[in-house]
């Protein structure tokens, strides 16, 4: 049965970390410019105006933003579409590891 006030999982970004070397989907909810000066390698960009669009094949995704507010947001809207999500907490703001910039 689907609850309403389901709660969204969520991990550190520290965790995310240490998940990084298995194949995940992870989906960074910053604007484009945002996302441009810096994000995690796997990461693909699709900013929180369009995930009501997002139609990935994948069941199980992470997002993440700069704060974790953003991406809290896209994962109401992808759980809603039947994914399974998480949320990372702290977002980029917290995100120890290795960052890249441009697309």
């Amino acid at each position: 049965m689907f609850q309403l006030f389901k709660r969204i999982p969520t991990i550190s970004t520290q965790e995310l970390a240490e998940r990084m070397d298995q194949s995940l989907s992870l989906l960074d909810v910053r604007t484009a410019e945002e996302y441009r000066r810096g994000h995690i390698a796997k990461a693909k960009n699709y900013p929180l105006n369009k995930i009501d669009r997002y139609q990935g094949k994948e069941k199980e995704v992470y997002v993440i933003c700069q704060s974790g507010m953003r991406s809290k947001q896209a994962a109401k809207v992808l759980l809603k579409k039947g994914y399974n999500v998480t949320n990372v907490q702290g977002g980029m703001n917290r995100w120890q590891g290795a960052t890249r910039g441009g697309k």
